[in-house]
């Protein structure tokens, strides 16, 4: 089983601007190379027999070793999740870099839940009205076509596309995303030895 981790390279102006300000372009560019390290070291550390990385970007030194580096290509964020899971090869569960709290174990947890025969895919709901995680035991070409991202009910939406689709589906914790400053001290918080909230304390410092 594959874990895929769709990302855009942390480039300055070019991730995590919603937290401009209080931050400077450059320091959310460093919270999300710290955030997109630390997903990736869990997805490492998890039971998935690859990782995949879609990225949007050139991979850097915060890319480990093993990782299979796709291309997001061109297109919707739908059309782009799609074209990530043509990577594949069987069942998998896709999360981002905006929850850099998320463990292994977590992860272990969420690709159980699809080998068991029981459910067709996972999705993890987010505190802001999104999703954080989905797993499909197969991919299917219409789970994310049309679906609207970045609004209050694009959980909910993604959940009645996979029941459209005759998905049974589980549903995995809630978690944070990291969209704002208020986000990213929170998620800190509630995980204190990531990279990700030891840039939090340098930049509050």
């Amino acid at each position: 089983m594959d874990v895929i981790v769709v990302a855009k390279e942390p480039v300055p102006g070019r991730v995590k601007t919603r937290l401009c300000p209080p931050c400077s372009p450059p320091a959310a560019a460093a919270l999300a190379e710290a955030a997109l390290a630390d997903t990736l070291t869990a997805a490492c550390a998890s039971g998935a027999d690859r990782v995949v990385l879609a990225l949007d970007g050139r991979p850097g030194h915060w890319c480990p070793p093993g990782v299979v580096v796709v291309e997001q290509g061109t297109g919707g964020l739908d059309a782009r999740l799609t074209r990530a899971w043509t990577a594949t090869r069987g069942p998998a569960l896709q999360i981002g870099m905006d929850t850099p709290q998320v463990s292994a174990e977590e992860l272990d947890r969420g690709m159980a839940a699809l080998v068991g025969g029981e459910v067709d895919a996972v999705l993890g709901p987010a505190a802001d009205g999104g999703w954080w995680a989905i797993g499909l035991r197969r991919p299917h070409p219409d789970v994310f076509s049309g679906v609207p991202t970045s609004r209050p009910d694009t959980g909910a939406r993604q959940a009645r596309r996979l029941a459209d689709l005759g998905l049974r589906t589980r549903l995995l914790p809630q978690r944070r995303d990291v969209d704002t400053w208020t986000d990213a001290v929170a998620v800190a918080a509630a995980a204190p030895t990531t990279a990700f909230a030891g840039v939090i304390r340098g930049l509050a410092g």
